[in-house]
């Protein structure tokens, strides 16, 4: 991707033109890491920037933006440019082609405000974001409160670099972050959903969890997070404090590479307990009877209204559903339990399971009897294929309906658990059957 980046470069450059790699990429190149792709900025207008590549297209024309291609990779070409006042918190009324000092002023933080000319091998700097990048600081460029105001999706990103980074956001960014969290939701559900989950998939994900609550973002976007604080739980089960406390201290111990559904089961499986809480006096405890349900139901509409889709909302929803039907495992039959193991989302609802425990009472008697199971039955499939099917029963005068499905339930249970085990017994055992009806 260098390679092409560079001759794109050239290209632009043998026309006279300035031509630099911009934003992202430049931070990433100091910092030892290879970007994932590679912006650049001229001073060629998208109508010369299209002369010298004819097959070019105007991804963004209002904003001089020209896409090109070079090889197999795809960069996007952006005219050096000021923005005229922003009309609704995301995007400039205007913009104005200028000089590269200028497009640096007008971008987000210091760390990203950056150039590398990669013919002379220079960084280009006009608003100390290499100070900022060897200090570790994120901080707006210019003014903080005028640089949220214009976009508000930068305070999302804030939160996201600090986190990926492991950066702190500095002080004046800070304040202006928390004084304008609450207009956060003028952008676009799919935007703040997308910032959110690279903070979710991120080694760091408490760190950004925590700022997103002590910036009040967390309040706009999800308040269904802050409603668990305070939500006290039976302390014989839940010795390390309140819902907010026990959700928190779960994300600490998922794995670093934890998945995006596992993440968002351990955010949203206990968001039920505070409309379900109830003081049983006569048990003298706490009860949160239905709040998996009912935290299924929270999960689905939270999910829509950040425009996740369906087969993520359906994986997510499933874990928070079932993350209480765990403490039944052992005394499952072993058709329902291999049923029970061989569902798609079973590797994340144990995740699921194991942080949930861990970070409360401790026991992971069922984890670890679900992890002997999995190894019991490891030598063939949780579901193999059926010894008989609806035709074999129609053959012998079944009909259509739920009785049909109910006889051929009852044989798989057989077969999973070993009392079945050939096509012959199936059958040898349906024809008993029949003739015991008869």
């Amino acid at each position: 991707m260098r390679r092409a980046a560079d001759q794109v470069v050239q290209r632009i450059r043998q026309a006279g033109h300035q031509v630099l790699f911009a934003g992202g990429c430049v931070r990433d190149m100091q910092r030892g890491f290879e970007p994932k792709d590679y912006d650049i900025a001229t001073d060629a207008t998208p109508t010369e920037v299209l002369r010298i590549f004819p097959q070019g297209n105007t991804v963004g024309e209002h904003f001089g933006v020209v896409l090109v291609k070079q090889g197999e990779f795809s960069f996007e070409i952006a005219t050096f440019r000021s923005e005229g006042q922003y009309r609704d918190g995301r995007h400039p009324g205007s913009i104005t082609f200028t000089t590269a000092e200028e497009d640096a002023r007008r971008r987000d933080f210091t760390i990203n405000g950056m150039f590398y000319d990669p013919v002379t091998d220079e960084i280009i700097d006009h608003v100390g974001g290499m100070a900022d990048l060897e200090a570790g600081i994120i901080r707006a460029i210019g003014d903080p409160v005028e640089r949220f105001a214009e976009d508000y999706l930068r305070m999302l990103r804030a939160v996201r670099f600090s986190t990926v980074l492991d950066f702190d956001i500095e002080p004046h960014t800070w304040a202006a972050l928390q004084a304008r969290a609450p207009h956060v939701t003028a952008i676009s559900p799919e935007r703040i959903r997308d910032e959110l989950d690279r903070v979710w998939v991120s080694p760091r994900r408490v760190k950004g969890f925590d700022l997103l609550v002590d910036s009040h973002l967390m309040q706009a976007i999800l308040p269904e997070i802050m409603v668990l604080q305070g939500c006290e739980q039976p302390p014989q089960f839940h010795p390390e404090g309140d819902v907010f406390v026990h959700t928190r201290i779960m994300l600490e111990l998922l794995p670093p590479d934890a998945g995006l559904p596992v993440v968002l089961s351990v955010l949203f499986h206990d968001i039920g307990k505070p409309e379900t809480y109830h003081y049983d006096a006569a048990a003298d405890r706490i009860r949160f009877n239905g709040h998996d349900k009912l935290g299924a139901e929270m999960t689905v509409a939270i999910m829509k209204r950040l425009r996740y889709p369906n087969h993520l909302i359906d994986a997510v929803e499933t874990g928070v559903a079932n993350h209480m039907v765990f403490k039944d495992v052992q005394k499952m039959r072993t058709a329902k339990l291999k049923r029970f193991m061989a569902r798609e989302t079973f590797t994340d609802e144990m995740e699921l399971h194991r942080v949930d425990c861990a970070s409360s009472h401790g026991m992971l008697d069922n984890y670890e009897f679900l992890h002997e199971k999995a190894a019991e039955f490891a030598a063939e499939p949780l579901i193999p294929p059926r010894l008989v099917n609806g035709r074999d029963l129609m053959q012998r005068g079944w009909k259509p309906g739920p009785g049909l499905g109910a006889i051929l339930t009852e044989i798989q249970d057989l077969q999973l658990e070993g009392k079945l085990t050939t096509r012959e017994q199936a059958l040898a055992w349906l024809d008993k059957r029949d003739a015991a009806d008869r």
